[in-house]
């Protein structure tokens, strides 16, 4: 999917704010044998509908936000967090209603307590008109439509009748069952809700082999074409009949740290999907986003920059040059810029970690070329290298900041230079530009050179030493 396609997104669902209040805990009260928290800082989110609609923002699409919220406080901070997010809003306000509230109490970073306010009452009948001729204007040229349905009464029986026949309709439900009329193009339900429509009971079945098994009569009681069942901390298993089923494998991470990160998936699952990906390439574009904000406290979005350097994670980082300079001309072909930086990394130290951070802030892509063992000896002399280039290939990979690793068996980068053709060259030390004697030709291919700041006493060859001279 390419940076320059904008891909228009709807998504109507049941909105809520999720505010996380965090302080300290030092005694106990006197009432009760219950800690006192003070409070120290609140920050404010989109939460459910309004939080994939965030999501779809920071991965690229122009959003239009269409739900219910109440004439209250909590209706006008939802509104206030969602213009900052630059999500295009058409929110229906009801007097007398409640706007879904979440608030997390977090102590000494630990969730301590949740409380929930909300409204499950019928829609008024005006409201439901009213909502239905705005999700008529707004659905008109949407390249695909997010229903979100957490049982917060905007999906009305008129309601989802009016999304059936969208060309890319994906809803992600509680409930998926009453969706089957509008045969909707895809279904986000959990194990839970699967297990129920199967009619089994879920803590006496194997969920992977069991789904697999119930596969094609997955699809049938959804009515839907593809059915993504999230499996919590495990991952995804798609559903697309005539095919096998697809299964996507998460990361693990504490419950806590998963608050909307399947408002992530959802997002990048469906805009994969507008943007032409198969269901299979959208399922893993969903799970690395989900797999990025689970990094992080709070409500969280993924940004499309740090969903493209997760699939690429996914990919693989460490590649021959040629396959390299192969994958980049695809970044370039997405307006990606090339950052490229090379060195032994024999013993990777703090400065070769900040530096490699600066540097990978000043473009999309960083490209981190090693020198082969033969290439560390000529330039280090003997007893050099310390690690094979293998290990220390491998150590770089895993550095969040690095996009792709490869070698080089020469004592300049200048032949992966020509073939990469880098739009940043990047060195770190005590060099200035007039030093490099790649710095001309690194121009004379369109490129600029970067010199980054120095830490001083940190270098490989300074700490081999110190590491020498100890009894």
């Amino acid at each position: 999917m390419g940076t320059d396609e904008v891909i228009e997104a709807v998504v109507v669902g049941d909105v809520m704010l999720d505010s996380w209040l965090h302080g300290s805990a030092k005694r106990l009260a006197q009432e009760a044998p219950v800690p006192v928290m003070s409070l120290e800082a609140t920050e404010d989110a989109p939460g459910g509908a309004a939080n994939t609609a965030a999501n779809l923002v920071a991965l690229g699409a122009r959003v239009r936000l269409v739900g219910i919220v109440g004439d209250d406080a909590c209706g006008e901070e939802l509104v206030r967090v969602l213009r900052l997010a630059g999500v295009g809003i058409d929110l229906l306000t009801v007097p007398g209603r409640r706007t879904a509230h979440k608030r997390r109490l977090v102590t000494s970073g630990q969730l301590t307590a949740r409380y929930d306010e909300e409204d499950h009452g019928v829609l008024p009948e005006w409201a439901e008109r009213e909502l239905l001729a705005r999700l008529a204007r707004c659905v008109a040229g949407a390249d695909v439509v997010v229903a979100c349905d957490y049982g917060g009464g905007v999906f009305t029986p008129a309601v989802r009748r009016a999304l059936a026949g969208v060309p890319l309709l994906v809803v992600d439900a509680h409930a998926v069952a009453p969706w089957r009329e509008c045969a909707p193009t895809a279904v986000l339900p959990n194990y839970e809700e699967v297990v129920r429509l199967l009619g089994g009971v879920a803590g006496e079945i194997d969920r992977p082999s069991y789904l697999m098994t119930h596969s094609e009569r997955v699809l049938e009681l959804t009515g839907a074409a593809i059915v993504v069942t999230t499996l919590d901390g495990e991952g995804t298993l798609l559903h697309r009949s005539g095919r096998p089923p697809y299964r996507t494998y998460a990361r693990r991470a504490p419950q806590h740290m998963a608050t909307g990160a399947g408002d992530t998936y959802t997002a990048a699952f469906a805009l994969w999907l507008a943007g032409g990906a198969t269901p299979e390439e959208a399922a893993e574009a969903g799970q690395a986003a989900a797999g990025v904000v689970v990094r992080r406290p709070g409500t969280a979005v993924c940004t499309r920059h740090e969903l493209l350097r997760a699939l690429r994670r996914h990919e693989g980082t460490v590649h021959p040059a040629e396959r390299l300079a192969r994958l980049l001309d695809e970044h370039r072909r997405r307006g990606e810029r090339v950052v490229f930086t090379n060195g032994c990394f024999d013993l990777l130290h703090r400065g070769h970690v900040t530096y490699l951070e600066q540097a990978g802030r000043l473009g999309d892509v960083l490209v981190v070329a090693v020198n082969s063992d033969a290439s560390v000896t000529r330039l280090k002399g003997p007893g050099r290298p310390v690690n094979p280039c293998e290990d220390r290939m491998s150590v770089l990979a895993a550095l969040y900041d690095v996009d792709y690793v490869t070698e080089f068996d020469e004592d300049t980068p200048e032949r992966l230079l020509r073939m990469i053709r880098p739009e940043l060259y990047v060195k770190g030390g005590d060099y200035t530009a007039e030093m490099l004697a790649e710095a001309p030709l690194v121009r004379s291919l369109g490129g600029e050179v970067h010199v980054l700041g120095y830490l001083p006493d940190r270098s490989t060859t300074a700490i081999i030493g110190r590491m020498r001279s100890l009894p």
